[in-house]
């Protein structure tokens, strides 16, 4: 049976079999699949089983759903897809295959060069990829594994510079993929994406200003120098300069 395997900064928390046809995924307690995270919505997204295929669909959810890295709106999962809600993971573990024979997802078959007769020439090696295929195990051929993608470049660095308050004068360094801001009647959160920096107010009836202008219900991105208000605190959004190359 599927599964998604709940962890938080690594540390595995809760498994999750995925036994219905429609589970949904969310913060509300009457979920399926409940994650209790500010970045993830009452409603997130559900899970679907059709004909053995899993499909992960975001719900319209306020800070969208992530596999990857990227954004998603429907999604097939496949073995070693990652879900990614703020500091929470899901990883998705498929139904083992019932036939071994039939592993057409985890085996390649490749190639071999035909042998040469002792003292015959070599023929030169032809430039360009070797040629692979996907074909069930097969008694003597040669596997290999199947490698992860590569990953996704990540985004420019960032920081907010505290404007007022007790505090102002010193930095927030933006290298969390969650980070809170506010407190009390007054929250929000910065989400950091391979696209860039998004915030979104996620809590209380005052709602936090981005250059003067009150934050609506969808995640606004950040641009250079950009201005939050935030719980009577403010703050300036900016890259860091880009490291020097080697």
């Amino acid at each position: 049976m599927a599964k998604l395997i709940l962890s938080f900064e690594g540390v595995v928390q809760k498994t999750f079999l995925i036994d219905k046809e429609r589970m949904t995924l969310g913060r509300r307690p009457e979920n399926d699949i409940q994650v209790d995270n500010l970045a993830v919505s009452g409603a997130h997204a559900v899970v679907l089983t059709m004909g053995g295929d899993t499909f992960l669909e975001d719900l319209a959810s306020t800070n969208g759903t992530f596999v990857n890295g990227e954004p998603i709106y429907k999604h097939l999962l496949r073995a070693r897809d990652v879900i990614e809600l703020g500091k929470h993971t899901l990883s998705f573990v498929p139904d083992p295959p019932r036939d071994a024979n039939q592993n057409f997802d985890k085996t390649i078959v490749i190639r071999r060069p035909p042998k040469i007769a002792p003292g015959a020439p070599v023929p030169p090696r032809q430039a360009g990829p070797a040629t692979v295929m996907a074909a069930p195990s097969a008694p003597g051929a040669a596997t290999v594994t199947a490698p992860l993608p590569p990953p996704i470049a990540a985004v420019r660095e960032a920081v907010l510079h505290v404007l007022s308050g007790a505090a102002a004068g010193r930095s927030l360094p933006l290298t969390k993929a969650l980070t809170k801001l506010g407190g009390g009647g007054q929250v929000a959160v910065i989400a950091r994406r391979p696209n860039g920096y998004f915030i979104t107010h996620v809590a209380g009836d005052a709602v936090p200003l981005l250059n003067g202008s009150a934050l609506g219900t969808d995640p606004r991105q950040l641009g250079e120098r950009d201005t939050i208000e935030i719980a009577g605190t403010q703050m300036r959004f900016e890259f860091l300069p880009p490291a020097s190359a080697a």
